[in-house]
């Protein structure tokens, strides 16, 4: 059997006489610029063609094109060669997908027919002004939207939504439902999404008494200090970093990422949202996008600095992407927003370097460098002005790390001994 190319692929799709004829060719290019593998780019390459041919043969032309008749496809039996494996159907669906998304950036087929319930059209609403409005990160959108929709399906079901109709005690009983099944830290993010909601219907006029927001219950954590943070120990930060293969484009990746987290405690949405633009060689500093849309200027330590260069010159895959840093596999383009890629790269750096992190995520590299800062005499002003809190009271977590510290500011007991 020959070896799957680009040049097989393209001359495969070029055999196409229905309705996908002068589509494939394209979608093909499409593939090999996003660099798929060229074994992974023909097999697409058979699924269109196949789905090509049975359009074909029903007489189906594109702008008539329906979900059902996808289905239908997908769906299908081949009878001389038997049922169709499950495993072939998954990739099948997958490129059919694919497909059927460039033909809808192209304008060429119907986009999806997507039904949503009142509720769903209203919460979109609601995170468009989360953004445009309070500039809030991705994630906590995200959270608040959760939130939302499920407060607005438990009062209102599937149905119409009328906010006039929302009473105080609504807001209470789905707080006390919700707190039958998570604990308070959750429960917190809950009610402060609900009081948001509230606020936005409140701003549009769409909520009567205007006071309900202040109608949410609030949450008693019954702890009067917050958690100490969980910050991994100088060595073990040194082991992830080195744990990264620097013979592999995944590594040279990885290595300047745990850097940036190491070096300067950026947040992992932070490191996402970095673009090319945002490195300043010549000044040494790098430009970040942070909560409510605020942009900050940071120095870029020598040792970041060479590992993004070491990056950019020798690991980074050619893309028009302006992201600092892509995915290392198909379709090559920035990390996703939202998603846990940084926690992911952590994970994988403290598995090889076999370390028993405090936890997993990428945060504990942020709570480091403030307690590394703390035991060498920096403020809790200081270090809240390089991680960049908004409230001195984020800050004061720390004050609790250095407990010989806080000793010597002790005052004599009483009547104590002198």
């Amino acid at each position: 059997m020959k070896k799957p190319t680009y040049e097989r692929a393209r001359a495969l799709v070029r055999r196409a006489t229905g309705p996908l004829a002068s589509h494939l060719d394209p979608f093909i290019v499409s593939l090999i610029e996003q660099q798929y593998r060229a074994s992974v780019t023909y097999i697409k390459a058979r699924h269109g063609l196949a789905l090509d041919r049975w359009l074909a043969k029903r007489r189906v032309v594109l702008p008539d094109l329906s979900e059902a008749q996808i289905e239908r496809y997908q769906n299908r039996c081949r009878h001389r060669r038997g049922s169709i494996r499950i495993a072939t159907r998954q990739i099948e669906r997958k490129a059919v997908a694919q497909l059927l998304e460039f033909l809808r950036a192209r304008s060429v087929c119907p986009a999806a027919r997507v039904v949503t319930t009142a509720a769903d059209d209203l919460v979109a609403r609601f995170a468009q002004h989360l953004q445009d409005q309070q500039g809030l990160a991705y994630t906590t959108i995200e959270r608040y939207c959760w939130v939302a929709r499920q407060f607005l399906h438990h009062r209102f079901g599937r149905g119409a939504v009328d906010l006039r109709l929302l009473r105080a005690s609504d807001a209470i009983a789905f707080v006390k439902r919700e707190s039958q099944r998570l604990q308070a830290p959750a429960l917190k993010c809950v009610t402060n999404s609900l009081r948001s909601l509230l606020r936005y219907a409140q701003f549009r006029g769409e909520v009567v008494p205007a006071t309900l927001a202040a109608a949410v219950p609030a949450v008693s954590a019954w702890s009067t200090t917050p958690a100490l943070p969980k910050a991994i120990s100088p060595e073990h930060a040194r082991c992830a970093i080195d744990s990264c293969d620097l013979r592999t484009h995944v590594g040279l990746r990885d290595r300047a990422v745990l850097l940036l987290l190491a070096r300067l405690g950026l947040r992992a949405h932070e490191i996402v949202a970095l673009q090319l633009g945002d490195l300043d060689w010549h000044r040494g500093h790098i430009r970040l996008r942070g909560k409510g849309g605020r942009e900050q200027l940071l120095p870029l330590p020598t040792e970041v600095g060479a590992a993004i260069a070491a990056y950019l010159q020798k690991g980074r895959p050619a893309s028009h992407d302006r992201h600092v840093f892509l995915r290392s596999q198909a379709p090559i383009r920035g990390l996703i927003v939202g998603s846990d890629v940084i926690g992911s790269i952590v994970r994988s750096a403290l598995e090889r370097a076999r370390v028993a992190a405090p936890h997993r995520g990428s945060h504990q590299f942020r709570h480091a460098l403030a307690v590394n800062m703390l035991q060498h005499g920096a403020s809790l002003e200081e270090i809240g002005e390089v991680l960049r809190h908004r409230s001195p009271q984020t800050t004061s977590i720390y004050a609790r790390v250095d407990i010989s510290a806080l000793r010597s500011l002790a005052l004599p007991w009483p009547g104590g001994a002198r």
